[in-house]
C-alpha cells in the first residue's frame, strides 16, 4: 500500500517518470528472478552444510529432555 501511495505521489509530481517506472517494473522483475533463484539455492546449500557440521554435536548431546 505504501509503495502504491509513493507511486501516486510520483504520478502527480512527475507523470512521465511514473509511467516509465510502471512500464519498466515487469522487466526489472524478470531480470532479478534468476538472482532470487540463485539466492534460494545458495541459502539451501549453506543450510545443508550447517546441518552436516552441527550433526556430531547433536549426536553427542543425546536425546532431548522433552
Amino acid at each position: 500500500m505504501f509503495t502504491f501511495l509513493l507511486w501516486l505521489i510520483l504520478l502527480i509530481l512527475c507523470w512521465p517518470l511514473a509511467l516509465l517506472a510502471l512500464i519498466l517494473y515487469p522487466f526489472v522483475w524478470l531480470l532479478m528472478l534468476p538472482f532470487r533463484l540463485l539466492g534460494v539455492a545458495v541459502e539451501g546449500v549453506f543450510a545443508v552444510l550447517k546441518a552436516i557440521i552441527m550433526l556430531p554435536a547433536r549426536v553427542l548431546s543425546g536425546p532431548s529432555g522433552k
